[in-house]
C-alpha cells in the first residue's frame, strides 16, 4: 500500500495558510482522536511555527477513551491546549472559546492594556481531509455555516465563520502531505477515510485492517461477523495473506456469495471499513503515543 495523494487544492492549501497566517492569533489543529499521530501533518509545524496550537482530539466517541486520555496528556506535556471533542454531538465545542482564551491570555491582556479589549481573536482551524473540521466549526458556531460532509476534499477555499462578537475562525481544506515514508502512517489515514478510496485498493486494505482486528480486538471480530474462531496466522504468512483469509471467513460468516458459492471478499472489505468508520465496530484505537 504505497499510498501517495497531493491533488493540486492542497498546494492550494498550503499557500493559503502562508498567506493568512499573519493575520490570525492562533492555530487549531484538528486530529483524529483515533489515529492522533497519523493525522498530524508534519508540514503544518513548519508552516505555523510561532503561532499558539491548541489541539482538538475529535471523533473521541469512536476512539477508545484510556487511548484519548493518554494521548491528551501526551500532547499538554509538550505544551498544547488540548479538547477532546466529537463533532457530530456537539461534545467539547462549547468549550473551545475558553480554552482558545486561555492559550491567548498573555495576548489578550496586551491588547486589554492598549485599550484594546474588544479585539476580535483569530483562529485559523486546520486538519486532514475528512477529520470532522467543518462539522467542529459548525458546533463550535452554533449554526451550520462551513460546508461539511462525510468524506474527504469537500472544503476548497479558507471561509471566516464568526463566533459570537469575539472569535472568528477560518475554515480551510483539508491539507494531507505528499507522501506517506511511514507505510503505517497511509494505512491509519486509508482505514479511517481520510484518503479518497478511489485512488486505493480496498481489498486489499481490507485485508490490512483484518489482520489488525484479529491482534486488538479478536473477540469484537468473531462476535461482528459470525466467526466461532479465528484462523490461526502462519509463522511465515504476511499481513495481507492472512487478512484475505480473515476476509473469506468474515464474508461466508455473513453469507456474501456469489455465482458459484464464491465469497465476495471485495464487498466485505467495503463492509468491513463502512463499518468501522460508522462506529459499529466499536471504539478502537490503533496507534498509542510511545
Amino acid at each position: 500500500m504505497n499510498v501517495q495523494w497531493y491533488p493540486g487544492h492542497m498546494a492550494k492549501t498550503r499557500r493559503l495558510i502562508s498567506e493568512r497566517l499573519r493575520q490570525v492569533d492562533a492555530v487549531c489543529e484538528i486530529l483524529d482522536a483515533r489515529i492522533p499521530a497519523s493525522s498530524r501533518n508534519p508540514d503544518v509545524n513548519e508552516l505555523t511555527a510561532g503561532k499558539p496550537r491548541p489541539i482538538v482530539l475529535n471523533r473521541a466517541d469512536q476512539a477508545d477513551a484510556s487511548a484519548t486520555a493518554r494521548w491528551a496528556e501526551h500532547f499538554r506535556a509538550q505544551g498544547f491546549a488540548v479538547l477532546v471533542a466529537d463533532a457530530k454531538s456537539g461534545r467539547g465545542a462549547g468549550k473551545f472559546a475558553a480554552a482558545v482564551r486561555g492559550l491567548l491570555a498573555d495576548k489578550l491582556k496586551a491588547y486589554a492594556d492598549k485599550g484594546q479589549s474588544g479585539r476580535v481573536v483569530r483562529v485559523m482551524v486546520l486538519g486532514i481531509p475528512n477529520v470532522g473540521k467543518s462539522t467542529f466549526i459548525n458546533r463550535v458556531a452554533g449554526r451550520n455555516v462551513a460546508k461539511a460532509e462525510d468524506r474527504p476534499g469537500v472544503t476548497r477555499s479558507g471561509q471566516w465563520v464568526p463566533v459570537g462578537k469575539s472569535l472568528e475562525l477560518l475554515d480551510t481544506p483539508g491539507i494531507l502531505w505528499p507522501k506517506f515514508e511511514d507505510e503505517t502512517v497511509g494505512l491509519h489515514l486509508a482505514f479511517t477515510g481520510a484518503v479518497k478510496d478511489e485512488i486505493l485498493d480496498t481489498e486489499t486494505l481490507g485485508c490490512h485492517f483484518m489482520a489488525y482486528l484479529a491482534e486488538a480486538a479478536p473477540e469484537r471480530l468473531k462476535e461482528a461477523y459470525k466467526l466461532p474462531a479465528l484462523p490461526e496466522r502462519g509463522a511465515s504468512e504476511d499481513t495481507v495473506a492472512y487478512g484475505f483469509r480473515l476476509l473469506q471467513a468474515a464474508g461466508r460468516g455473513r453469507g456474501f456469495l456469489i455465482s458459484g458459492g464464491e465469497i465476495d471478499t471485495e464487498r466485505t472489505a467495503k463492509i468491513l471499513l463502512d463499518e468501522y468508520r460508522s462506529g459499529k465496530l466499536g471504539r478502537l484505537t490503533p496507534e498509542l503515543p510511545e
